[in-house]
Parts: C-alpha cells; structure tokens; sequence
C-alpha cells in the first residue's frame, strides 16, 4: 500500500503562486496573438469603433478573400515551406554526420575541431564578409543562399554531440560484434535511440528556417523568391498593396480594412509553424536536456 505523502503549507503555497505568475505570463504571451486573429476577422466599421476586442461582433473573412485573391502569398508561402523542409533535413543531415563521429573520443583531433567549431560561436566573419562569399559563390537571388550558409548551428551540434557520446559504448560494441558497420551503427542503433534529441533539433532548426528573415531580405532581391517572413514585412511595413488584387474580386467586394489586412497575413504566417509545434513539444525539454550534462 503506497503511503500517501502530506505536503507542507509552504510547499503548497509556493506552488499556488507558481500557477498563478505562470498564468499570468501565459495570458500575457495569448492575449496579442488573439487580438490579431479577432482583428483579421473584423469589419472596418468594428475595427474604427473598437480599440481592443477578441471577439469580433460581426465575422468577416473579406481579409483572407484578398490576400487570397492573387497567387503571391500562397507563393511566398511555398517557398517558405521548401526552405524550411529542405533546410531542416540539411540542418539535420550535417549536424548528426558531423556529431557522431565527434563523440568517439578515440577520434584523432577530435579536441582540435571542436575547438574549431567553438571558435566560430565566439568570432564570426560578419555581414559583409559573408555577403561576399555568398557573392562569390552565385548563391544570390537562389534559395540555397538560404539554406547552405547555415547548414550547421555550432551550438546544436555540440549538444547533439554530447547526447551521442551519452549513449553506452557497450551497446556499440555488441552491435560490432555482430558485425555492424559504423554506417549501419548510426542508422539503426544511434538514431533510433536519439528520437527525442532529433525532434527537439528538427524543431529549433524549422522554426529557425520560418522565421528567417534577415538573410531573405539580403541574398533575394526576386520578389517571386521571397519567403513569406519578407512579403509579410512588405505589406505590414510598407503597403498593404502587395498582399491581393482588388480588380480580381467581385464587383460588389469592398476591400477590407487594412489593419484588418496585415492581421490576417500575420495569421496566414504564424499559424503553419504553431501546427508543428504540439507533435514535437513532447520531446523539446527531454531531447535539450539529456544532451546539456556533460562537455
């Protein structure tokens, strides 16, 4: 009979007041990101009234209609979806054929590349430079300027790393002995084991890849190339002009607001990435932990 354990009143209370700063810092974080999804759904007249709602009294879907009306967003939209598919499997792809002969300690110079690797986290060449180098390579105006210069983040790889090097010599060893190549390990002895690492990484390397920005708005100057971070700073910043085409709608259509507008790109750009989330957050904490210990 297991015996039930009394907390103490000072346990209890700091556990209440976690709760209570917790949901407070929730709320806090939700709170603008419904009121944007309430705003793209609202009418011009509700928006002018209203400063502040998340329940639009009359739902309109006008917004999405026009930014639908032209084929950009869904192409910019695509686009985004290539790079971050793509450039994960990439991320992925080096990160863990780098790692894991990283983690053999009997690797000759291994101390000395991770040095090398260490080193590029504290000194980086810089924009210009590697502006250049993309130059130079004609990655320009191609989506493998996107994807190729951060193929490896220095600082997953050495958490990846250390989760390998976790894993039990003895397993590996057994595995030899039954005569598995080092290929053959990797594929079916280390990976399988390494699933929660793996989500935690896939994640953070997507999101990265969605989110990004700044690279897109240096190496693409095609706006058929741009991904959807940068056609949604064009319209949010500079002009709603971009997002549809008001000569295509019907000709009874009114064009939206264009608050309204901006919101439901804002949405249209945020809800992919936060439909991914929930099938990896099972892993997230475990995979970053388990590779953190140890140097």
């Amino acid at each position: 009979m297991v015996k039930k354990q009394y907390r103490s009143t000072g346990e209890v209370a700091f556990d209440i007041f976690n709760y209570i700063i917790l949901g407070i810092i929730g709320i806090v974080a939700i709170l603008p990101f419904l009121f944007v999804v309430a705003g793209s759904f609202a009418t011009e007249a509700e928006i002018t009234k209203r400063a502040v709602f998340l329940i639009p009294t009359t739902i309109s879907f006008d917004a999405y209609k026009f930014i639908f009306s032209t084929d950009t967003i869904v192409r910019s939209i695509g686009v985004s979806l290539y790079v971050t598919v793509i450039g994960t499997i990439v991320n992925l792809f080096f990160t863990v054929t780098m790692a894991y002969p990283m983690a053999k300690r009997y690797l000759m110079g291994r101390n000395l590349i991770l040095n090398l690797v260490i080193f590029t986290m504290l000194f980086g060449g810089g924009m210009i430079p590697t502006y250049l180098v993309i130059r130079d390579l004609h990655l320009l105006d191609t989506l493998n300027a996107l994807i190729l210069p951060g193929a490896i983040s220095a600082f997953n790889l050495i958490i990846v790393k250390n989760f390998f090097q976790e894993l039990p010599v003895e397993m590996e060893e057994a595995a030899r002995i039954d005569g598995c190549s080092e290929l053959g390990l990797l594929w079916k002895i280390v990976l399988p084991l390494s699933k929660p690492v793996l989500a935690t990484f896939t994640l953070f390397y997507a999101v990265g890849h969605w989110n990004n920005f700044f690279s897109a708005l240096l190496y693409i100057n095609d706006p058929s190339k741009w991904p959807l971070q940068v056609m949604l700073r064009q319209i949010v910043m500079l002009s709603q002009s971009a997002a549809g085409d008001l000569s295509l709608m019907d000709p009874n259509f009114v064009q939206p607001p264009e608050q309204s507008i901006k919101m439901a790109v804002i949405v249209v750009g945020t809800l992919p990435i936060m439909c991914v989330y929930p099938f990896l957050q099972k892993h997230f904490a475990k995979g970053v932990m388990l590779g953190s210990v140890k140097g």
